[in-house]
């Protein structure tokens, strides 16, 4: 989950490689550091504790410069945050490295090591691949040679960039398990973990694929595959603008993202609905041929994704007739699933890259469940290279860490998918018109929800000094709750819990009290009444509700009851506009509360590690 840049050029790299970390922030930012070639052909390093800016900092102060350089910003696995555990590591003054991944059998390497004479700094698995490197140099190896043979050493996951003071004009770079951009400029090569870093000095990028190793220097790059073989990959132009990951007007890129879900969803439906259907095309050239074959659907996702899924399942079932399991990555992987031949595998991703995703749509398709197709919203990725049919949500770049139009822009994608895969069974054409007509209102009700920021932003004062929430929800929109759930523990460091309304009196029933917050999502469906009544179970035992609540519901504000009243909105489309005034009350509590909204502690964006 850590963040890398490399650049060499004719320039003077070292701005270059900072404002890469800035716009790779979201990927960690437990400490930053940076290494440079001098015109001496010596290792320069900075290393701090903490966010980028600091490292900005040290280097106005310090002033190292260079042609080749490279850059990280860490999420901490292996040892604490802290300066000596940061990138770049150095070995012998010879050789640098960044890394963003697991290495395993690290510990093995390290007693090998030690037995060898090198010494360790750090307290990272990392450390080990610098050493690695500098062992295979000394024996006599080039730099492309030293990294080719310790990566042979390694089990795990990595991205790495490396460089070596007895070839200046050469950087080494290697992904597995872990992505990793080649960004294509004029007489000048750079590295990434993400397009995005990039986009200041570069829109040309070669997506590397699992197991490639690739030689630069400032006027070649030579890409050599798993089996060792000089191999070529397309050149892509990303249509990413640099200042589409600027925060422009707002104070946080979270709340820009809560105010770019109308754009989105617009987006993620444009060219895939006529006036009464969904276009099947828009999953790839032969989603009709698969889809008719598909008994089942098994979605694969973690966090805010899963969510999604478990929304997705709802509809598969109620809408398509469609059976559908849904399960957390993590465990579908580990576990010993039985197999269900015909079943389509969605796996749904905002990044494409999260590790856990990625090894259950492996695990998936060896174990022989059918077809795959992947949710996702970066082009490049590694889900969508492996899956046999794609639907991007288009929701553009997302900075905060807290997903929130990467949400609702999948939910938008899933639905497209129940539409889709109803049309082989029991979906008529009547409905599909219906639920086309409100996913085509979808922006203007979205735009009507945000209408409602004001009152969210007075509602969040009751929540400023509070430890503890609960959610709740029924049918569709308990996987909501556990969305706002999420959103509020995430953000804010309020501990909150979701369960469906029914199950109160199963147990959540006992903590609640004045001093526990119960927010609720009520839309007039055929759940409605039994929701009331779940409601006034938590009143009568002195809870404080706050209910989003459907103008048409009937329901009214009293004590120890706060209503925020929802514009009149159809049952399909319900969970994407639900969702929307909870992410605007976890932001303004976090404002409240003084946390870090976008960069939220011990938390990553991109899940590239086990």
């Amino acid at each position: 989950m850590c963040g890398i840049v490399g650049a060499i050029t004719e320039r003077d790299v070292t701005q270059i490689l900072i404002e890469g970390l800035r716009r790779l922030e979201y990927r960690g930012y437990d400490s930053a550091g940076i290494a440079v070639l001098d015109k001496d052909n010596s290792i320069q390093r900075i290393r701090t504790l903490g966010k980028v800016q600091e490292l900005a900092t040290e280097q106005d102060k310090h002033q190292i410069h260079g042609t080749l350089g490279i850059a990280h910003t860490r999420w901490a696995t292996h040892g604490a945050p802290s300066t000596k555990n940061a990138h770049p590591h150095i070995c012998r003054d010879r050789v640098s490295l960044v890394h963003n991944g697991i290495i395993e059998n690290f510990e093995s390497l390290r007693v090998l090591q030690a037995e060898r004479g090198y010494e360790f700094t750090s307290e990272t698995d990392t450390e080990v691949i610098v050493h690695q490197v500098t062992y295979y140099i000394e024996q006599g190896n080039d730099l492309l040679s030293a990294v080719k043979l310790a990566i042979e050493d390694l089990e795990g996951a990595y991205a790495m960039g490396v460089i070596c003071a007895d070839e200046p004009g050469r950087m080494v770079a290697a992904r597995s398990g872990s992505p990793l951009v080649v960004g294509v400029g004029i007489g000048e090569y750079f590295i990434a973990s993400d397009v995005a870093a990039l986009l200041p000095v570069t829109q040309r990028f070669i997506i590397l694929e699992e197991g490639d190793v690739v030689d630069i220097t400032s006027k070649s790059l030579k890409i050599y595959n798993a089996a060792g073989e000089e191999v070529e990959r397309k050149e892509h132009l990303s249509e990413l603008s640099a200042n589409a990951v600027e925060r422009g007007q707002y104070r946080h890129y979270m709340l820009k993202e809560i105010y770019e879900q109308p754009r989105a969803v617009s987006d993620a439906l444009e060219g895939r609905i006529s006036d009464s259907h969904v276009l099947e095309k828009s999953f790839g050239p032969n989603a009709n041929e698969i889809f008719s074959g598909v008994d089942r659907v098994q979605i694969i996702a973690c966090g805010t994704s899963y969510h999604a899924g478990l929304i997705g399942r709802y509809w598969l079932e109620a809408i398509a007739g469609v059976p559908c399991n849904v399960e957390v990555a993590s465990e579908f992987r580990y576990r010993k699933p039985v197999v269900r031949k015909n079943s389509l595998i969605v796996t749904l991703s905002q990044s494409g890259e999260t590790a856990d995703t990625l090894a259950g749509l492996h695990e998936a398709k060896r174990l022989g469940f059918g077809k795959s197709l992947t949710i996702c919203n970066v082009p490049e990725s590694s889900l969508v290279r492996e899956s046999d049919l794609v639907m991007m949500t288009r929701a553009g770049p997302e900075i905060g860490v807290a997903s929130t139009k990467a949400f609702t822009t999948q939910l938008v994608c899933l639905m497209l998918l129940v539409l889709a895969l109803g049309r082989h069974n029991k979906l008529d054409a009547g409905t599909e018109a219906r639920i086309i007509a409100e996913l085509k209102s979808l922006p203007c009700k979205i735009e009507s929800a945000l209408q409602l920021d004001d009152a969210i932003k007075l509602l969040a004062e009751d929540f400023a000094d509070k430890h503890h929430a609960l959610f709740l929800g029924r049918g569709a929109q308990y996987p909501v709750a556990m969305e706002g759930a999420l959103k509020l523990k995430e953000i804010s460091y309020i501990h909150a819990e979701a369960y469906p309304a029914g199950e109160l009196k199963h147990g959540p029933l006992a903590l609640v009290d004045e001093d526990m917050p119960i927010i609720s999502v009520a839309p007039n469906n055929e759940l409605l009444e039994k929701l009331k009544s779940n409601l006034e179970e938590v009143r009568a035992r002195g809870g404080r509700l706050y209910v989003f609540a459907d103008e048409s519901a009937n329901m009214e504000a009293r004590a120890g009851l706060k209503i925020i009243a929802v514009a009149p909105t159809d049952d399909s489309i319900a969970p994407m506009i639900y969702t929307i005034p909870l992410q605007l009350l976890s932001y303004h509590v976090a404002v409240l509360r003084g946390t870090d909204v976008d960069q939220p502690r011990n938390l990553a964006k991109s899940v590239t590690v086990e």
